[in-house]
């Protein structure tokens, strides 16, 4: 599952977006009214986190402007303003979800989880291909009915290719979507997570399932 967080607090971005990759989301965090808009209009999200006080803007108005374009995509807002019509006027104007800041990060991580149950019920949870099975849901994999031990990491790399069945993905494109920087693909990294994927699932299927692409990136065939 994929999650923008829109948070201008530099510090509290990354610490969200950290937070929920170590629980196995894909998350990428921005700290703009204009970044946001970027983001998705070059792929889509299944819940955002949105804060109101943006450098370049409000995010109600950011908001307002997502619904009126058609977005229908769960918004969790989360802000300092606190008072009873702040919550009021996130709701009316189109939230899921409203939490107040100081806030627990176990309270935000369970109501996203509650976010992207409703959202499941409309949008497909599990990704299958050529034997391997991915479940969003109980984030469990299996490969021909038996189950995969994966980590968190390879969870979300695989979530990626079975998204993108037949897409070549840039090591560019997988950098920012699995790590922090794209320091870590320089150093070979992410050849050492697909060398893994390969063994977990290549060699027990006895053919080739990632292609790579060189000076691109990888391909699921």
């Amino acid at each position: 599952m994929k999650i923008l967080i829109v948070e201008d607090q530099r510090k509290l971005g990354l610490f969200l977006k950290q937070a929920l990759i170590e629980r196995a989301y894909t998350a990428t965090w921005v700290g703009s009214c204009a970044e946001a808009r970027d983001a998705l209009c070059e792929t889509n999200y299944d819940v955002i986190v949105l804060d109101l006080g943006l450098p370049d803007g409000d995010g109600l108005a950011l908001l307002r402007e997502w619904r009126s374009a058609g977005f229908n995509e769960p918004v969790l807002i989360l802000s300092a303003r606190d008072a009873v019509e702040d919550r009021i006027s996130g709701l009316d104007v189109g939230a899921d979800d409203y939490l107040a800041k100081p806030f627990s990060v176990e309270e935000l991580l369970a109501r996203l989880r509650s976010l992207l149950r409703r959202q499941s019920a409309v949008k497909e949870t599990v990704l299958q291909h050529q034997g391997v099975k991915l479940d969003l849901l109980s984030r469990t994999v299996h490969l021909n009915g038996q189950p995969v031990d994966v980590t968190s990491r390879e969870f979300a790399l695989l979530e990626i290719f079975l998204q993108n069945p037949g897409r070549i993905l840039p090591r560019t494109l997988i950098s920012e979507k699995i790590w922090e920087s794209h320091y870590d693909v320089d150093t070979n990294l992410l050849d050492v997570y697909m060398s893994r994927l390969r063994a977990k699932f290549e060699v027990p299927l006895g053919k080739a399932l990632f292609k790579t692409v060189r000076g691109v990136g990888y391909q699921l065939i």
